[in-house]
């Protein structure tokens, strides 16, 4: 079973704790209360708990079942285990609102070898409580990696302390253990196996509970046989499956713990998860008499140095072997009698598929170094050559193969090259004792002709490459990435017997004809290194087991169809299922010792946890009737069954529409009742998991799917969507970095809901996505704004505009609005969650500060992914019912015409700005004197019905390309060739490249629109019906809309459509001033200007400008003295504010006279003196 476990510290956050970190846990306390309060009501409510009878006459919508794969109870679950499950949770909500009846059930898996017997293994080697050996030794020996990982050690690392010594590393069982915080009289409980299953599911349960899940726990169990019901379950099927002859028996290469004596399924690993054993031909090569010195003993023994190939249709190219001086090397005697030369780790591998007389055991006759088999003659298979001998070369790995290399410079070139050094290099050959007749007469030897690579393909890519010698890994590795491929699949054979045949045709042809003439043996061994949970380096075995024959052709047929049938969400998907059921074939079931299932026909076998988990989707269905929410099944039964009445005739009929009435003492209603469960909730809609378990587990889903239910194809599989892994910050998560969280921790840290935000936010694609816990913070801060913002809204209800809603902003959120809801819509459906966060709240959001209806609509379509907050707002909305039982918002119609007239508002404001900002800018330079521009009143802005011509015929041309290419536009040299040659364009070139190229950025942001001659809207409509919005936003008396054609030549060329143009001016005025005679008020006297053609609105206005205490241009009220000169000299009464003074009416219009400084108002077709001063009150 996979480690997991927590660190006893806070995890990451710690580094927030800091200068610019978090400063406070209120608002996730709030967050967190609310999370608490809702879960009690759901509980009380059981809102998730949902049956079929119940669920079918409760929606006409369907149904919607969706599971995660059981997590394995052998530790807390973490960050990366929420995430996957994350996108069930999310699915759940969504289809929920959209009416349908939901199941979402929660196992716990237990099968498998539990960690107990590690803890076992360190309390015999270190005593107990252990006392860990110093690491720091192992941490200095990197031999083991491969040449191309970059080490880089902590130099500041040294020597642990005794508390460190005492608990252990993540590298022990023990310190993961005590991470979890548990004492060591805690620990030493967990060395029984059986206390797993009782410690972790609770606390599973638990934490899965705290962020909200949607889920029937009522469903929950664990495996084994400890749970009986599960267990006979798990037996049906199997003899279902044998039954059917999907299960054999007999000697199968498999991945193999000789530490735990038994197969290493991928749940068994600490590392190498989806390795499979790798075949290789051994060649035997014979060494030749005289022996080398250190075989002397051995005279009159049949000798062999063997070396691993996957090529052996090249072995007519060998040249010569290669050993490596330094490496440690062993002969062993064979079955036969024979001693075969290799590493220790080859014949370890070997002595486990009966290479030896003794299984697992390797009979050692020499241990010698590489250095003194160096020069030895020998007689090798296939070759050309009657002699070869044993050669230097340095870079050969002990970690892969025998550590013995045949070598075919023809077609290697890492062959060629080394080769090539020794016959260069004197001194290297005298080095090593070899003499020139062992190198310079061997020549390669043609035998592959490879398409543009010749006879001689290494020979071509090394020269072609300039490779000097073997030292040039890096060029080495590209020529052999060059021509490996090419030479396998392309080549022709060139040698006897197979000339003209294509390479691949015959590699296995030849393999077998050296295996039969005894030049040649199978070899496996695993495709990577795999480390079992007990820590032990696995091999490659040939065992006696009960397998799966996945290979079976039947049967990976019937298995293709339902492949082609399943929505995978992501084309590379489906790729990795298409690969996987080229290449998968049998797979060991079965086990000798841990925790599940027996076999039934043969109990000393247990099911491996890989074949006990493929249909168990199926029990969730009946699980709650059967043990009705206790885990382990001990409790009583709802419907009164007990385990033992389960027999295989009565599973039949529960899950086989076809199946008889058995023969069985349970009363029919009974069983009825568990058959209409899973009638009713069958198919799984949807299953979700990490992208590494399609090569195995959710490969083995569907074939099992399709054995148990061949002739009912409605019940296979209908998605699967697979996942990336998680980072975290954007680095692997690892316990021994500390980059690692639980999802208790994470829970607590951020709130379920804050988590779940960000959880949404981490990614949508197979690749990995990435956790950031800032973006996490600011989730918080988001949804705790927003929530008290709800409130806000909410106590202010009465003073919001009521009203039809028909203005331009109405009309444009009204589209908005409806256009987020099916964007939101279509992305939750396609279980695009980041996409769905994107429009369903970050960009919704941007509408908030407009309109009341916002409220509902947000609430709903962000309840997926944020429930509980949704809840608490949807009670302040002052919904009876729980939002649970709510439905997905009706989207009206959507005029995305008029949304992009506010988009084109909303970048015209802009472009506005910052030409304004541009304006007001002081002139540059040291020496200028020129004071800062006037800030201005008034601006023009003038609209372009067409393009210039130079714009016009540069968009045709790009227009015309777009359309013909279906969709692309050509490189710029080819577009600038063309523009350049035509007549009309000549004199503007400087500028039709850069236009070109914000067409070409444009075309990607908006689509094929930007290459319209014509905008869809009015533009100069669009600025009039807003010209309030854009002079009050600008802080400007007034602003003018007219057409570029009115304008000077500058402006017509740089006005387009969708682009305006905009020229700003001051006009003059004469300076007044506005007394407010209130006491008390907080309002002021100030002094504006009065410019020719202003009315009462636009004074305010200006007024409002200066004081920013007036909210409400309604509430003010303008007056002028009926005596200018003296008015303003008396002293102001108190209660007689406006005694003596004539309200300026609304049609008055204000006119200057700049000479005089003077300023009249005209109204009624009369024209006052107003003198210096207006009175303004405030209402």
């Amino acid at each position: 079973m996979a480690v997991s476990g927590t660190r006893a510290g806070p995890g990451p956050g710690r580094a927030l704790a800091g200068p610019g970190g978090r400063k406070g846990t209120a608002k996730v306390d709030f967050l967190k209360s609310i999370e608490r309060e809702v879960q009690r009501r759901w509980d009380a409510e059981r809102v998730f708990e949902s049956d079929a009878s119940d669920a079918r006459s409760r929606s006409s919508k369907g149904k919607y079942f969706v599971t995660f794969p059981y997590p394995y109870m052998n530790g807390r679950l973490h960050l990366g285990h929420t995430f996957s499950l994350s996108k069930c949770e999310f699915a759940t909500g969504y289809q929920r609102l959209k009416g349908k009846s939901c199941l979402f059930p929660f196992g716990l898996h237990c099968t498998g070898d539990a960690c107990a017997d590690k803890l076992k293994r360190e309390m015999e080697l270190y005593g107990c409580p252990p006392e860990f050996p110093d690491e720091e030794e192992e941490e200095e020996d990197n031999s083991g990696k491969k040449e191309e990982e970059v080490i880089i050690k902590d130099k500041a690392k040294g020597k642990k302390s005794k508390a460190a010594a005492k608990t252990g590393s993540s590298k022990y069982q023990w310190g993961i253990m005590k991470s979890l915080g548990l004492s060591d009289e805690e620990v030493i409980g967990f060395s029984e196996a059986e206390h797993w299953l009782d410690y972790f599911p609770p606390l599973a349960v638990q934490d899965l509970k705290s962020m909200g899940l949607k889920v029937d726990w009522r469903r929950s169990f664990i495996t084994t046989d400890v749970n009986p019901y599960y267990d006979s379950f798990v037996r049906w099927q199997f003899l279902t499956l044998r039954e059917r002859n999907k299960i054999k028996f007999g000697k199968r290469y498999t991945i193999y713990s000789p530490k735990d004596g038994q197969p290493c399924m991928d749940h068994d690993r600490q590392t190498g998860e989806g390795v499979g054993p790798q075949e290789y031909t051994l060649i035997k090569m014979k060494v030749l008499e005289p022996y080398p010195a250190k075989l002397s003993g051995l005279r009159g023994k049949n000798i062999f140095l063997v070396a691993a190939t996957l090529r052996p249709e090249t072995m007519f190219g060998q040249t010569n072997c290669w050993v490596r001086p330094d490496m440690k090397y062993i002969g062993f005697e064979t079955a036969n009698g024979d001693i075969f030369i290799c590493t220790q780790r080859a014949a370890r591998n070997m002595s486990y598929q009966g290479f030896t007389k003794d299984n697992g055991v390797v009979p050692v006759v020499k241990e010698l170094m590489g250095e003194e088999i160096l020069g030895a003659a020998l007689s090798a298979p296939l070759t050309a050559y009657k002699v070869i001998y044993t050669l230097p070369m340095l870079t050969i790995k002990e970690d892969k193969g025998t550590g013995v290399v045949t070598s075919v410079p023809s077609d290697s070139p890492d062959d060629l090259a080394a080769l090539r050094d020794l016959k260069k290099k004197q001194a290297f050959r005298m080095k090593y004792g070899i003499k020139d007749e062992m190198v310079l007469p061997f020549e390669p030897v043609p035998i592959i002709e490879t398409p543009g690579y010749g006879n001689l393909c290494a020979s071509s890519v090394c020269d072609e490459l300039k490779i000097q010698s073997q030292n040039d890994r890096e060029k080495l590795a590209e020529a052999k990435q060059r021509v490996y491929l090419k030479a396998f699949y392309e080549g022709v054979m060139l040698v006897d017997g197979y000339k003209g045949q294509k390479v691949q045709d015959v590699k296995k042809l030849i393999q077998k004809m050296m295996v039969d003439n005894d030049e040649a043996m199978i070899f496996m061994e695993p495709e990577k290194q795999v480390i079992s949970r007990s820590s032990d380096e696995c091999v490659v075995a040939l065992c006696d087991q009960w397998y799966l024959d996945y290979g079976e052709v039947g049967w990976k047929k019937q298995t293709s169809e339902c492949l082609k049938h399943l929505e995978t969400f992501c084309e590379e998907t489906r790729r990795n299922f298409e690969a996987t059921l080229g290449w998968l074939q049998e797979h060991a079931c079965s086990r000798t010792y841990g925790l599940g299932t027996r076999l039934p026909w043969d109990e000393q076998w247990l099911i491996e946890s890989l074949s006990d988990s493929t249909i168990y989707m199926a029990y969730y269905t009946v699980a709650h009737l059967l043990q009705g929410g206790n885990l382990s099944g001990q409790g009583e039964s709802p419907l009164g069954i007990r385990a033992h009445q389960m027999s295989k005739e009565v599973w039949d009929y529960i899950f086989f529409k076809a199946a008889p009435f058995p023969k069985t003492d349970i009363p029919k209603e009974k069983l009825d009742k568990l058959k209409e469960e899973f009638e009713f909730w069958y198919p799984v809609d949807l299953r979700v998991s990490g992208k590494d378990l399609v090569p195995n587990h959710l490969s083995y889903y569907l074939y099992n799917h399709v054995a148990m239910w061949s002739d009912q194809r409605e019940k296979w599989p209908v998605a699967v969507r697979a996942n990336g892994h998680l980072l975290l910050n954007s680095e692997k998560m690892s316990k021994s970095t500390g980059n690692f969280l639980t999802l208790a921790q994470t829970v607590d840290k951020f709130s379920a809901d804050g988590m779940r935000l960000a959880l949404a936010d981490a990614g949508d694609t197979v690749e990995d996505a990435n956790f950031v816990e800032a973006m996490a913070d600011a989730g918080i801060l988001r949804l705790y704004t927003w929530v008290e913002w709800v409130k806000e809204m909410i106590a202010n209800r009465d003073s919001l505009r009521s009203g039809p809603a028909n203005t331009f902003n109405d009309r444009v959120f009204a589209s908005e609005m409806n256009a987020g809801v099916m964007k939101t819509d279509q992305n939750y459906e396609k279980m695009m969650f980041k996409e769905a966060l994107k429009t369903g709240f970050f960009e919704f959001q941007a509408a908030k500060d407009k309109y009341r209806e916002f409220i509902e609509v947000q609430t709903l379509i962000l309840a997926p992914i944020c429930p509980h907050l949704c809840e608490h707002i949807w009670s302040l909305l002052g919904k009876p019912d729980s939002i649970m039982k709510a439905s997905w918002p009706i989207a009206g119609p959507v005029d995305e015409i008029l949304i992009r007239s506010s988009q084109y508002l909303m970048e015209a404001a802009h472009e506005l700005r910052l030409r304004l900002k541009s304006f007001m800018a002081p002139v540059k330079g040291k020496k200028s004197t020129k004071e800062p521009p006037q800030k201005p009143s008034h601006c023009t802005i003038y609209v372009a019905k067409n393009y210039p011509p130079w714009q016009h015929t540069t968009l045709s041309v790009l227009r015309k390309h777009y359309q013909d290419s279906g969709g692309q536009l050509p490189d710029n040299k080819v577009i600038a060739s063309e523009l350049s040659n035509l007549p009309e364009l000549k004199k503007y070139m400087k500028k039709v490249m850069p236009f070109v190229a914000m067409i070409k950025e444009n075309l990607e942001k908006k689509g094929s629109r930007v290459l319209d001659l014509e905008l869809e809207f009015d533009e100069q409509a669009v600025l009039m019906e807003n010209i309030v919005y854009l002079t009050n936003s600008l802080e400007l008396d007034h602003i003018e809309v007219k057409f570029a054609s009115e304008a000077e030549d500058k402006i017509k060329e740089e006005c387009c459509p969708g682009k305006p143009f905009s020229v700003f001016r001051t006009e003059p005025g004469v300076s007044v001033f506005l007394v407010n005679p209130q006491p008390s008020n907080g309002h002021f006297s100030t002094k504006i200007d009065i410019r020719q053609g202003d009315n009462r609105e636009t004074v305010i206005r200006r007024l409002m400008k200066m004081d920013r205490g007036i909210k409400d241009l309604s509430k003010v009220k303008l007056m002028r003295f009926d005596d200018p000169v003296l008015g303003p000299r008396r002293v102001p009464v108190l209660g007689k504010e406006e005694v003596e003074k004539t309200p300026i009416l609304e049609q008055a219009i204000f006119h200057i006279d700049l000479d005089e400084k003077r300023v009249h108002i005209t109204e009624n077709g009369l024209t006052k003196d107003i003198g210096d001063t207006i009175v303004y009150l405030v209402h």
